[in-house]
């Protein structure tokens, strides 16, 4: 055990608190930065920082817990601590509990509001909770919500009290037992299928707004005609009251605009406008304003960016993709989000960080986040670093009957129960509505593999008109129907190029996974596996470089992107170019940085 943590326990066990009972709970391996967590101040960062207030107060610690039988009351007596926000199957929260679809999990704590925000609307906001939600606060139920990807909140501010308020939740999730998105969660965890993740997993917080109030930024850049437009959506205004934005490149002022009756407000930028990309990924800082007879009533901080994503063809009749209106080659590395301490929640900020910064070291300008959705922090950290991000659904459901990768689909696409589409379609327009302020954010994919694939063309035609400024890939490596932007083929180990589309952009969405197994760093000793396996890092660097050779001739035949599988290990996976608990690099990185640079440049040299 390190002298942090020891110090840490030794501190709270002498000032008697609870908070010295707990510890990560198992045996399986762990990141470094699992040592470095501190029980009373866990993952104290703002949690959104695209629209961020100076006020707010975090509910992440140590809360009771209860597993109980679906159906019955709220229970009487907890069994425990849980380390929030991690979930209970994890090795953080303490608990390392399954539940499954005939259990409940309740969380019980207690909270109070300072009184420094006497006379404010007290917002509670939930990262994410996977997958079925209802809080009561005093016993008073304030809301529900379903969906295990997307944040939620209430406006608690009537049912609260002088001093200590309860806070309680209680939580169903199914995992591949129902028919709602689930990402790679299953009850029984083996191969490319993981660890279940039931409850909360990503912070609790508590804000304080003014009555009337602004609830949401979207903006929306057009770098052909030098604009940003800005939609403010408000809580409880009146007509006369103004919403002002301000854009700053610094501290200069670049551009200002205002607006009543919430129109959208278009700011016109200077012609020496500065854009977004992976070589330079600026972001402009920007403050929106509510006020009403001249005075603030209310004030965010945010940022944007000015870029464009779209595809054209080039001298040889190749669909490409195009950043701000010129060729880019798309390659980055698959990303899952999983952890072996936490599951789907990051450690530390630090840790949410390591994987992008090693993506971005590695020579990749692009990251695809494959069936999972991360904290809002993550797709700011691609914002700051310059990794376009292509972002998954993550689906459930089953597929069609067939799954044809070689030729465009003949068959039927599957057929959702009533149910399972409403969960679908409710998630997928959440996750759109979450995200559509990162620029990072450059192709939405609402389908993988033919998993859950049902009416593919409505689906990806809602896609893109529901966001024209997004390419969509309608189904990485599934049933193919010419619809989207983009045909994306999957094909394991090394790459091939054998289905190409004149009119689409023409993608390799997976290949790779070349496997080596590192002792002491396994989520299980004695059963892993690759596509193909090494037996060192030498060995997997030139097999590595060897798919880039061939990736390269497939980039002047029609391929305009490519995925490598994945950045790190997961569970029994272990291809990734990181272990797990990324303690290790299982490449030798200044010839695979080398390699992918090649890759990376291929279309702009």
């Amino acid at each position: 055990m390190k002298k942090s943590l020891l110090l840490t326990l030794l501190i709270l066990s002498l000032t008697g608190t609870a908070v010295a009972q707990w510890q990560p709970a198992g045996d399986k391996i762990k990141t470094s930065w699992a040592e470095q967590i501190n029980p009373q101040n866990v993952l104290p960062e703002y949690p959104r920082p695209i629209m961020e207030r100076s006020e707010w107060k975090n509910l992440n610690g140590l809360w009771n817990y209860a597993i109980t039988t679906r159906g019955e009351a709220a229970p009487t007596a907890y069994e425990g601590d849980i380390l929030v926000p991690f979930a209970v199957e994890s090795s953080l929260s303490g608990v390392e509990k399954l539940v499954g679809e005939n259990k409940e999990l309740w969380y019980n704590r207690t909270f109070t509001v300072p009184s420094a925000w006497n006379g404010k609307n007290i917002l509670l906001h939930f990262g994410a909770v996977d997958w079925k939600a209802d809080v009561w606060v005093n016993d008073v139920k304030v809301g529900q919500h379903t969906g295990g990807f997307t944040p939620f909140s209430f406006n608690v501010t009537s049912v609260l009290k002088k001093g200590n308020n309860t806070l309680t939740v209680k939580v169903w999730d199914p995992s591949d037992r129902g028919e709602q998105p689930r990402g790679k969660q299953v009850e029984r965890p083996g191969g490319i299928w993981y660890t279940p993740v039931t409850g909360i997993w990503q912070t609790v917080w508590l804000e304080p707004v003014p009555e009337r109030h602004i609830s949401y930024v979207r903006t929306t850049p057009d770098i052909d005609r030098k604009t940003l437009t800005v939609e403010v959506d408000t809580e409880n205004t009146q007509n006369a009251e103004k919403v002002e934005v301000k854009l700053f490149d610094g501290k200069t002022l670049i551009a200002s605009g205002a607006s009543i009756n919430g129109f959208p407000i278009e700011l016109i930028l200077p012609q020496n406008m500065k854009l977004w990309s992976p070589d330079s990924p600026f972001l402009y800082d920007m403050t929106v304003t509510l006020s009403s007879n001249g005075k603030t009533v209310d004030k965010v901080n945010s940022y944007a960016a000015m870029r464009k994503y779209s595809t054209h063809k080039d001298g040889s009749g190749i669909v490409r993709f195009q950043l701000n209106n010129k060729d880019i080659f798309h390659f980055g590395p698959l990303d899952q989000g999983w952890w072996p301490d936490g599951l789907y929640t990051a450690p530390t900020d630090e840790a949410l960080l390591y994987d992008l910064q090693k993506t971005k070291d590695f020579g990749y300008n692009m990251v695809r986040k494959h069936v999972k959705v991360e904290p809002a922090r993550w797709y700011t950290h691609c914002d700051r670093l310059g990794l376009i991000v292509w972002q998954d659904m993550p689906n459930g459901g089953r597929g069609p009957a067939q799954w044809q990768t070689h030729q465009y689909y003949d068959g039927a696409d599957a057929k959702r129960s009533a149910q399972s589409e409403a969960n679908y379609r409710k998630e997928w327009k959440e996750i759109m509505d979450y995200l559509y302020s990162y620029p990072s954010i450059g192709v939405w994919v609402p389908f993988n593999e033919a998993w859950g694939q049902f009416k593919t063309v409505e689906i990806a035609e809602w896609t893109k008109q529901y966001d024209p400024t997004r390419l969509v890939n309608p189904a990485s490596g599934g049933n193919h129907y010419r619809t989207g932007d983009i045909l994306d083929l999957h094909n394991y180990p090394g790459p091939d190029l054998f289905l190409y589309d004149t009119q689409r952009a023409t993608v390799l969405g997976e290949y790779g996974g070349i496997g080596l197994a590192m002792k002491d760093h396994l989520w299980t000793p004695d059963k892993n596996w690759g596509y193909v396996q090494f037996n060192t890092p030498e060995e997997v660097t030139t097999e590595y470089i060897k798919y880039i050779n061939r990736l390269e001739e497939l980039i002047h035949r029609g391929f305009s992107a490519a995925v490598y599988t994945q950045i790190t290990d997961v569970e029994e996976e272990v291809n990734g170019l990181i272990t797990y608990d990324r303690k290790e690099i299982k490449v030798l990185e200044n010839k695979v940085k080398e390699a992918n640079l090649r890759i990376s440049n291929a279309l702009n040299r």
